[in-house]
């Protein structure tokens, strides 16, 4: 267990730490015409992550980056819980159909982006890479799609359908993390190796993607303050922090034929916290946007406890790598 502390505190300190930062120290440039955090997710999203997938998924065997049946068995079981956390809202909770879609996105949207490279690469190794890069540009693909058709259904999208479809394939194509994984795809193909110059250039963005969306991540969260508790949560915290692990381990087993450290990937995205980006999607549309604020804020500060358990069944050998070999 010491050794789980000693993954998972470093891990969740610098999210604490970003967290400090925002809330005590005061940064004029931020309070000016610049805004350093601007930038700083432009580093991350643009630079570091994008390096880090490509340096990953360049140097994996082609025929690993062709496991649909993973990719399938994945997103089954993220928009089951999707479906029953909408399902709560919209017939039980008698929501609107776009609250009810931020909900169910709330309770399967988990933060694969920021925290899911790093802490899975800290805790398995670079035998995960492949399947963090399969899940992120799979599941972000759908939610790129889910989102704006469900707000086109509840009238919050005001667009056409043809230019609503182009402006869902534009954000699929030229999302810099889809394009390096695709450019990391290409050169697993053609066994591209970069200049060594490049390759030391992409090694320095990629060390420092996890530490930079970890801070950058606490100093988001500083920054949207906990007005209230919704009654929502009581049901999509443990959708988001039990069930999608939960499910997501028993899809993977019924499934089969998987790699450990396949399917311990797939459960340990499954059991991160609601991601930023759906207070983001609330926000583009009117919808929602406290409670998803305070939704991120609670399944983050919680997950610090269902994680460190999580790697701990783990590393312990508690938890199968399939329940039904």
């Amino acid at each position: 267990m010491a050794e789980i502390a000693g993954l998972v505190l470093p891990f969740f300190g610098l999210i604490f730490v970003g967290y400090l930062a925002a809330r005590f120290a005061r940064n004029p440039a931020s309070e000016g015409s610049g805004d350093a955090m601007g930038w700083l997710n432009i580093f991350i999203i643009y630079l570091a992550l994008p390096a880090l997938f490509f340096k990953l998924v360049s140097k994996t065997p082609i025929e690993q980056l062709t496991r649909f049946d993973f990719v399938f068995s994945s997103i089954g079981a993220t928009y089951t819980v999707f479906a029953l956390v909408f399902g709560i809202g919209y017939w039980i909770r008698r929501n609107s159909l776009a609250e009810s879609t931020v909900q169910g996105l709330a309770g399967a949207y988990g933060n694969i982006g920021y925290m899911g490279p790093g802490l899975a690469l800290l805790a398995l190794g670079e035998p995960a890479a492949v399947p963090v890069a399969l899940i992120f540009c799979f599941e972000n693909v759908l939610h790129f799609m889910v989102a704006p058709a469900m707000m086109a259904l509840a009238g919050g999208e005001k667009s056409s359908p043809g230019r609503l479809a182009f402006g869902i394939a534009k954000k699929i194509v030229l999302h810099p993390f889809i394009l390096s994984t695709i450019a990391g795809v290409v050169a697993a193909y053609f066994s591209f190796q970069p200049p060594v110059p490049v390759q030391r250039l992409i090694d320095y963005l990629a060390q420092a993607a996890a530490p930079c969306a970890l801070f950058a991540m606490g100093v988001t969260l500083a920054l949207r303050p906990l007005k209230r508790i919704p009654a929502e949560i009581g049901y999509i915290v443990p959708a988001k922090l039990i069930l999608h692990p939960v499910l997501m381990y028993l899809v993977m087993s019924l499934a089969g034929n998987f790699e450990p450290v396949w399917v311990q990937t797939a459960v340990l995205l499954a059991a991160l916290p609601t991601a930023t980006n759906v207070f983001v999607i609330g926000q583009q549309y009117g919808v929602w946007q406290e409670r998803a604020s305070a939704t991120i804020l609670v399944t983050t500060v919680l997950s610090v406890a269902t994680v460190t358990m999580l790697l701990y069944l783990i590393s312990s050998g508690a938890l199968p790598a399939d329940l039904f070999p």
